[in-house]
């Protein structure tokens, strides 16, 4: 569709993915080994953690929420990335461009707020543990995880809408792996200098959370420390590093991705902090919530049958 002398641009081109003579099978097979592990590892925790009565506690609730918000988090932008790897067509279409950021955004942001509750409930498990069985109950688990998917679903609406309003003309080439705000809008051939400011409600939200969740593991560290027995601070130690793991993975990479500010960096840079933030995260969490985890492993020994004795649970 053309307007005036301008080509009205209705899908765009992805062009950091390498042809097949190029080596780019070889990133395909890879890509896909780490996707079938990032949700076999995800779907795993996600039924053991069903199935097993004994993890029914409101840690493990979180986990598999936050491990449900990882496979359909990875499946938005992975399965796409294996399609180019292959294909001649690198290509999107506007609409699934728009739909692709709706969900990573949204899925994203969800996450953030679900790693949040995890922190709060943590804080609450080892700073007030007597009222902890009466105020983490499972209604208060259930509304913590909805009011994060309609915050995670909500927020990024109205972002999206405007974009798919923007008129795209010229060049149609994403400098990027995957749909992103920053560089769909440098395609746009208008002023998108109100996203400014959507951008800053966004780092409001994002470091918001990150202070509620390190005030939260401040406070938990201080607590630990003043412990009088060392099994005691072993045990609550043990109980949160995981959560901390995860917590300074997801928002160490969503910092360097999209708190920048006015810093830029080269296109080999940004392809590789999308890399981490897209697939290395997720393929790690498996991994720290499930080898690095007592009680999960002993839960799959139990839910395959190889393993009898029932381990001992964290609250």
């Amino acid at each position: 569709m053309t307007s005036g002398n301008q080509t009205r641009v209705t899908e765009f081109l992805f062009s950091m993915f390498l042809h097949l003579h190029e080596g780019g099978l070889l990133f395909f097979i890879l890509l896909l080994l780490i996707y079938g592990f990032i949700i076999t590892g995800n779907l795993m925790i996600f039924i053991v953690t069903q199935l097993d009565v004994a993890l029914h506690t409101p840690m493990y609730f979180f986990i598999r929420v936050l491990s449900f918000l990882e496979i359909w988090y990875t499946t938005t932008t992975i399965p796409k990335m294996l399609s180019c790897l292959v294909s001649e067509q690198k290509t999107i279409s506007l609409a699934g461009c728009l739909l692709q950021m709706y969900f990573f955004h949204s899925l994203g942001i969800t996450e953030g707020c679900v790693l949040t509750a995890m922190a709060i409930d943590r804080y609450i498990a080892i700073c007030s543990p007597l009222r902890y069985p009466t105020i983490m109950t499972p209604k208060l688990c259930t509304h913590l995880t909805a009011g994060s998917f309609f915050c995670g679903f909500l927020l990024v609406l109205p972002e999206i809408a405007w974009i798919g309003t923007l008129p795209f003309c010229g060049s149609n080439q994403i400098q990027q792996i995957f749909c992103d705000f920053t560089p769909v809008l440098s395609l746009a051939c208008t002023d998108t200098s109100p996203v400014v400011i959507v951008d800053a409600i966004h780092a409001v939200e994002i470091l918001a959370s990150f202070l509620v969740i390190a005030l939260s593991y401040f406070r938990i560290i201080v607590v630990i420390l003043q412990m009088p027995s060392a099994e005691g601070r072993h045990k609550a130690f043990s109980t949160c590093a995981a959560h901390l793991a995860v917590f300074l993975l997801f928002f160490g990479s969503v910092a360097v991705m999209y708190l920048r500010f006015s810093a830029t960096y080269s296109v080999f840079w940004d392809t590789a902090i999308a890399v981490t933030f897209v697939i290395l995260a997720p393929f790690l969490n498996p991994i720290i919530y499930s080898l690095r985890n007592k009680d999960m492993k002993d839960a799959i020994g139990r839910l395959f049958g190889y393993q009898k004795r029932a381990g001992g649970v964290e609250r």
